[in-house]
């Protein structure tokens, strides 16, 4: 099972828009993908419709079960959820005291079934807290969305640097994946730019892949589902089935193979 985490730390930067969609692209190829939701504003979870839960992912952070029992079918092909909620955020103070906090979700993750999903795809709050640090610690791939207005570069910088930081003193298996250049809209100089701006500076870490700018994208969460299925042969639809591919193609070329736990 291949772990992915989606995380900018900078709110507003299209990280839950990626998730959904890009775990709904994935299902659509008939790959089983789990969705967490960590972020405490619960978007994804309130997205896909869920509202058979409790605390969601809370109950993992404090104690009350596994992460399988937490596991919730949504109307989406290939596509399961843990969902979030706003318990989230007391559960995050309360890890500040753990000892061992930031293995949690880890230790979660290594108890589900190994064969059961092929994809885990993490959406982590817009911030570098413990919670946060807890998605990265159980993935083994991070992909970084970046809205292509200015300035793009110094929170994609950010990102990179936590994870380098993680990688070096907890987890050496963590790997950035790509980053993904989001809301593109071709007609505007300051969007090309933002995307020329990225390239210049990371190079092939930039998905060829774009996420152009899209009416049905910015309607999708309302409908309750994702491009994939609100708007199908949306420009959107199409970007988000290119990501997947580039996704997955990317994991078979670097080893991060869809048999790995």
């Amino acid at each position: 099972m291949r772990r992915i985490a989606i995380h900018n730390q900078k709110a507003g930067s299209g990280k839950t828009t990626l998730a959904v969609n890009l775990a709904a692209a994935l299902g659509e190829t008939g790959s089983r993908v789990l969705l967490v939701d960590m972020d405490p504003q619960a978007t994804a979870t309130g997205w896909l419709g869920i509202t058979d839960f409790r605390r969601g992912i809370t109950e993992l952070y404090i104690g009350q079960g596994p992460l399988l029992e937490l596991v919730r079918a949504t109307p989406v092909p290939g596509v399961t959820l843990v969902p979030a909620s706003a318990w989230l955020q007391g559960a995050e103070g309360a890890l500040a005291w753990e000892l061992d906090g930031l293995q949690i979700f880890r230790r979660g993750v290594e108890g589900l079934p190994s064969d059961q999903w092929d994809y885990l795809i993490v959406d982590c709050p817009p911030s570098l807290g413990i919670l946060t640090a807890n998605g990265l610690m159980g993935v083994w791939e991070l992909l970084i969305p970046v809205e292509a207005h200015a300035p793009v570069l110094p929170g994609a910088e950010r990102v990179i640097a936590a994870a380098e930081t993680l990688r070096t003193h907890l987890h050496p298996q963590l790997k950035v994946l790509g980053i993904v250049a989001c809301r593109v809209d071709p007609k505007a100089r300051q969007s090309r730019d933002a995307v020329r701006k990225l390239r210049g500076r990371f190079g092939k870490l930039v998905f060829k892949e774009e996420v152009r700018e899209n009416e049905g994208l910015a309607e999708a969460p309302a409908s309750g589902m994702p491009i994939t299925q609100y708007r199908t042969d949306s420009q959107g639809a199409k970007d988000y089935r290119a990501l997947a591919t580039a996704v997955s193609e990317k994991g078979r070329q670097t080893g991060a193979t869809t048999s790995k736990t």
